[in-house]
């Protein structure tokens, strides 16, 4: 019984050397210790927990491009009325108007930069008006479903950016294997810029892009 108490004495005091190395020491050992142990616990415990509970390999996605962006006007408030007055155009040749719209989620778009919640779907559950997330040409496509077909027992989608203007070759056929899963709400607007800088300056400089967009604004109607 003595043994087993010291052996707690000493665990807790290694416990409270580590907790205070990771989260009362200022010094700057100590804040690269902490930096380091909250990548650890977020890279292989909160985002496989959550990745369990969403039902999805991507529970958390930043938003990389300008396609689903709506414009806003200089206090950085959308104007639905507006903005489909110029996109109306596109939708009603997906026998989509202004009241379906309406009824979707993310009625004002998402700009680059954002980070979205995602949770994983069966096919049979996603409607028209969906964001939805899937694999297309090596990299993960964020697009909002236009189309939802069947063939052979098996559910085919289609979608468009919001900005985009017109459904691309990868997005007309979209199978239920390259699913990922569904956008529900966003979580923190434009905070997903700084992975998508600190990725910039690791590539090439020829695949550089972001940094150079933060310098030249934000994005644009198409």
């Amino acid at each position: 019984m003595r043994v087993k108490k010291e052996n707690i004495k000493k665990i807790k005091k290694y416990w409270d050397k580590f907790w205070f190395v990771v989260w009362k020491d200022d010094s700057f050992k100590g804040w690269i210790i902490s930096v380091v142990f909250l990548f650890v616990v977020v890279k292989f415990l909160f985002l496989p927990l959550l990745s369990f509970a969403t039902g999805t390999t991507l529970p958390l996605a930043i938003v990389e491009s300008c396609s689903m962006y709506h414009e806003t006007n200089f206090l950085f408030f959308h104007n639905f009325g507006n903005w489909w007055k110029g996109h109306e155009n596109k939708y009603s040749a997906h026998t989509i108007n202004n009241l379906d719209f309406r009824d979707f989620l993310f009625t004002n778009g998402f700009n680059k930069g954002d980070i979205l919640f995602i949770v994983g779907v069966k096919p049979e559950k996603l409607k028209i008006g969906d964001v939805l997330i899937y694999k297309a040409i090596s990299k993960d496509v964020i697009h909002r479903i236009i189309n939802i077909e069947q063939k052979d027992g098996k559910y085919i989608f289609s979608t468009m950016g919001d900005n985009v203007g017109a459904v691309q070759f990868f997005e007309e056929s979209i199978s239920e294997d390259q699913l990922v899963g569904r956008a529900v709400f966003k979580i923190v607007p434009s905070i997903g810029w700084a992975k998508l800088i600190a990725v910039d300056v690791l590539n090439k400089i020829t695949h550089r892009g972001n940094f150079e967009y933060v310098k030249s604004g934000f994005c644009e109607e198409s």
